[in-house]
């Protein structure tokens, strides 16, 4: 199978240590072996031989114990401790190595995956569906081949003791084997399902857990559980269907393998009425048939979990699969220091390769050092335009260039350096205060952050936290008031301190107190370098070179405050409306 065949290329690096860990794993497993036959010593040779003395029974059962209890209490122990080891610790480094590759990846697909994805069925790939595999590793890779080599080990015993017997005992075999085929052939895509079913129940509890606020505030609790068990139902009802059919699996496999006990006590008990076998000999062999099928049995549950483990590799390969809407060019070469001159030329954009187009022919320039403004309603375009500058989107027309350079010719991470960005809405992380000021540059002194902090006007209240800058903000900052995340994001782009800056609507929602000590920060963060903003409030771009005007798709205005409002257009509409005048 093609994901098994993509999986050992993560099992390669270790394949030494799993040929350890089943040299060590044989021996394990050999051990026990040596129970039924000295229970065939212990009844032919010491109990039922009349040969010897009581003194001379007792002597030869200390004699044979002794050497039982050297076996199992101090040669088996380290073993069973090595081979326990050795099997996680194979097992937990493939997984290591399969996140660590997921998560290279992950931050490689481009915002418009993560649009069209849960993040809780991404999450639930990663960490559920990559565990699940860690049983492939444990059971398929080690655990299958121990049991099948102890089923050989153990046939060739038996074969040595009695052949007529031992295939009475393995009779049984090819009924096994074809009803394991049988059931466990349709598991696998039950268990894919059942999966599914359980990434949407953990999707909706991410978003719902998330948004948890909304639903208090809005009193749909009763609502959403009704959603929650409905989603519940269904995983309810796939996990049903893969349990009766698991069920019906082990209830057909099981009867097969206790057949072949009744026949051995059956044909042991006539060949030793005709002095063709021992007592021993059949108790020995009764010893063995339980350590022939019990790792058959272990087997048929092997079948279940390494079909789980299969399926899951299936949806974690889904995932490694996703194609990259944005990546660099095979000769990208780095983007050097910018001047900071952003161009526009007959730039078109689709979301959606069958969708209607965002943007239409858009053309502008900014030049170096000038502050930009986009201003129009709502879904006019104006995000979708700052998205495309730092390559957030591919534009399917036309071309962006910083410098003169296609940003499509350039290094992603050379481009995103020389960006900084302030939104509306910024994420923090669920970190300290100074980590996330850090993440504008990882690499920073404690000065330097402690003066990012102070240009952005955060460093006071910053100080008034419990502990400073080692302060936690929460999940999302839900620690910190709107205003306090906006002058933590503001820091940490003074901390990068990039040549082209884009403001997205950084400061509305915001309280007069907060909103003015970000447009201080603000308009000392955007001297001497390209600024773009974008602005629902008229009033705040009125200082700016040049003003674009968004309709549509379109670019329909562009000029300063005086020359736009003295055209009495769209922009002179918009203004008015405000009531700004």
């Amino acid at each position: 199978m093609d994901s098994i065949r993509r999986y050992m290329q993560f099992v390669k690096p270790y394949y030494w240590e799993i040929i350890l860990t089943l040299i060590i794993g044989v021996i394990k497993f050999a051990i026990p072996l040596f129970i039924p036959f000295l229970t065939k010593i212990v009844i032919d040779d010491i109990i039922l031989n009349t040969e010897l003395t009581n003194a001379e029974r007792i002597e030869q059962l200390v004699y044979w114990l002794g050497g039982a209890i050297i076996i199992f209490f101090i040669i088996r122990p380290p073993v069973e401790y090595y081979r326990q080891y050795f099997a996680q610790h194979v097992s937990n480094k493939v997984l290591f190595d399969i996140r660590k590759k997921l998560f290279v990846h992950l931050q490689k697909l481009s915002l418009k995956y993560y649009s069209n994805h849960r993040a809780g069925d991404i999450i639930s790939r990663v960490i559920n569906d990559v565990e699940s595999t860690k049983n492939f590793v444990m059971i398929g890779l080690m655990n299958l081949w121990l049991d099948m080599t102890t089923i050989l080990i153990v046939i060739g015993i038996m074969l040595t003791m009695n052949w007529k017997l031992t295939i009475v005992s393995i009779i049984s075999l090819p009924l096994f084997a074809i009803s394991v085929k049988y059931f466990f052939g349709r598991l696998r895509a039950l268990t894919r399902i059942r999966s599914q079913a359980l990434a949407n129940v953990q999707s909706y509890l991410h978003e719902r857990v998330s948004g948890i606020s909304i639903i208090k505030s809005f009193a749909l609790e009763e609502h959403e559980q009704k959603i929650f068990d409905k989603e519940n139902g269904e995983f309810l009802e796939k996990s049903l269907d893969h349990t009766r059919w698991n069920a019906k699996s082990f209830a057909v496999v099981n009867t097969i393998t206790d057949i072949a006990p009744l026949l051995v006590i059956g044909f042991a008990s006539y060949l030793i009425i005709n002095g063709q076998l021992s007592v021993g000999e059949m108790a020995a062999f009764m010893g063995y048939i339980e350590r022939l099928y019990a790792p058959l049995r272990r087997l048929v549950n092997s079948s279940t979990t390494l079909t789980q483990s299969i399926a899951s590799m299936d949806r974690m390969f889904s995932l490694m699969d996703e194609e990259y809407d944005v990546q660099n060019k095979s000769n990208a070469l780095p983007l050097p220091p910018v001047s900071g001159k952003v161009e526009f030329k007959n730039v078109e954009f689709k979301y959606e390769e069958e969708g209607n187009p965002v943007l239409k022919n858009v053309n502008f320039t900014i030049q170096p050092g000038e502050t930009a403004a986009f201003v129009g309603m709502s879904g006019g375009g104006k995000s979708t335009i700052v998205s495309l500058i730092p390559r957030f989107y591919d534009v399917t027309g036309g071309s962006v260039k910083i410098d003169n350079r296609d940003v499509r010719d350039v290094d992603i991470k050379s481009l995103r350096s020389q960006i900084g960005i302030v939104l509306q809405d910024n994420i923090l992380f669920s970190d300290s205060v100074k980590q996330n000021i850090l993440m504008g540059k990882p690499d920073a002194t404690d000065e330097e952050v402690v003066a990012a902090a102070k240009a952005a006007n955060a460093h006071d209240f910053i100080m008034s936290l419990p502990n400073g800058y080692d302060t936690k903000v929460g999940e999302r900052g839900v620690k910190l008031s709107g205003g306090q995340k906006q002058r933590i994001a503001i820091a940490r782009v003074f901390l990068k301190n990039p040549p082209i800056l884009v403001l997205d609507e950084a400061t509305s929602a915001l309280d007069l107190e907060s909103e003015a000590l970000i447009q201080e920060s603000l308009e000392r963060l955007a001297s001497d370098r390209t600024t773009i903003i974008i602005a629902h409030r008229l009033s705040t771009i009125t200082h700016a070179d040049k003003i674009f005007v968004i309709d549509h798709g379109e670019l329909i205005e562009e000029g300063t405050h005086e020359s736009l409002m003295s055209k009495k257009g769209v922009y002179h509409d918009l203004f008015q409306i405000q009531h700004l005048e």
